[in-house]
């Protein structure tokens, strides 16, 4: 059986969103180190497929071709690529697979299969549905020390509240903390 693992890059305040249009842009780049890129290589794990909605999955495509010989970038190019969206016949990335119409029973069927660990990263849309339908096993927050404000968040509002468990916490040289929680299930009241 696999494990689902969604691992975010977000602010102390919750945002997710950077790069693109994003009003303060690309963030994150002032934090990254060669230390930081080694430990999220590592809490990857040497081999892994990828889970991922459209966006998340254009915006990687765009990239990770072209990113150059090194190590995440092999890994994240030879990774089978599962993605949630409506429009598979464009879907080019690969190895790629489309998940179908009914994502979440597609989901749980590649959950039962033998396989590596999923890796969800950004696709917030999707990172919800997983963690309100119980789909998700792990998450790991990359948190940021800034304040943002306003962006997009981590979780819709619609989500139901859920319980973790603290598994491990790494700090990077530039501040960046990789912090490792399991998920329970719903919240006990």
């Amino acid at each position: 059986m696999r494990k689902i693992r969604i691992f975010e890059h977000i602010s102390l305040d919750g945002v997710i969103e950077h790069d693109g249009d994003y009003t303060y842009g690309a963030w994150t780049t002032p934090y990254r180190s060669p230390a930081g890129a080694a430990m999220l290589f590592e809490a990857y794990g040497p081999n892994f497929d990828l889970l991922l909605g459209r966006h998340t999955y254009d915006i990687f495509s765009s990239f990770w071709p072209n990113a150059g010989d090194f190590p995440m970038a092999n890994a994240i190019n030879a990774a089978t690529k599962y993605i949630a969206t409506h429009n598979p016949a464009s879907l080019e990335w690969g190895p790629v697979q489309h998940l179908g119409e009914d994502v979440i029973e597609a989901i749980r069927d590649l959950k039962q299969t033998d396989g590596p660990d999923l890796i969800v990263v950004g696709s917030s849309t999707l990172t919800s549905v997983l963690l309100d339908q119980g789909l998700a096993d792990e998450v790991v927050l990359i948190t940021y020390p800034v304040l943002l404000g306003h962006g997009k968040r981590l979780l819709a509002d619609s989500i139901n509240a859920r319980e973790l468990v603290f598994v491990d916490s790494k700090a990077t040289p530039t501040g960046l903390l990789v912090n490792t929680y399991r998920h329970v299930g719903p919240l006990k009241s």
